[in-house]
């Protein structure tokens, strides 16, 4: 499974709107809008004519642009994280390979044209720091990707304080490398990370 927000990306507004749900659309409108031109640079006027869908619809089911944005958001996390998770556990039954496995699979994502980095730091890049709504959404989209390497860290053999530490070096380095990514355009920024992560997990690491 390639990933969603790239697959999003790929396919042309026009595209979408053949035989899909007017919701379906919308959502699969927006989020290629907003990952390759950027949530403030796309207006609800674009999202209708790229869609197709009646302005009324929108209105009727998601209230506004933002709360369309947070069902675009909410949308995405639930997709990215069950394919990098699948994609992680394909590496391996041992937990120790799947936690050495994060950064490879970022660089295949990282590898794709239309990579456009991560739709939540995209999103709270773009957005008042005093909103609300959408840290809260990037909080539990970074959560569950923590848990899930904390998860891997106590499988093991690791204690839970240790395995909870480590999960978020982990995820500091994700993080770090799906900006630089995303800035530079270089996937190689996965490689330089999974160096970092190695020397992490090789201290870390029961024997």
């Amino acid at each position: 499974m390639t990933p969603p927000s790239a697959t999003a990306a790929t396919a042309s507004p026009a595209a979408l709107a053949g035989d899909q749900h007017p919701t379906e659309r919308l959502l699969q409108t927006a989020k290629t809008l907003f990952c390759r031109e950027g949530i403030h640079a796309t207006g609800i006027d674009r999202i209708i004519a790229q869609s197709g869908v009646a302005r009324m619809t929108l209105y009727n089911r998601f209230g506004s642009k933002e709360g369309l944005l947070y069902a675009v958001l909410e949308r995405e996390g639930e997709e990215w994280r069950a394919w990098f998770f699948a994609a992680v556990d394909a590496a391996g039954d041992a937990p120790a390979a799947r936690l050495r496995a994060v950064f490879p699979v970022l660089r295949s994502w990282f590898e794709r044209e239309d990579y456009f980095g991560c739709a939540f730091i995209n999103a709270v890049a773009e957005h008042d720091k005093s909103e609300t709504r959408l840290r809260e959404l990037t909080l539990q989209h970074k959560g569950a990707v923590l848990g899930y390497f904390g998860n891997l860290a106590r499988a093991a053999g690791m204690a839970a304080a240790p395995a909870e530490a480590l999960a978020h070096q982990i995820g500091l380095l994700m993080d770090g490398a799906i900006v630089a990514a995303m800035v530079t355009r270089q996937p190689e920024m996965a490689d330089h990370a999974a160096k970092a992560a190695a020397a992490i997990l090789d201290a870390a690491l029961p024997a």
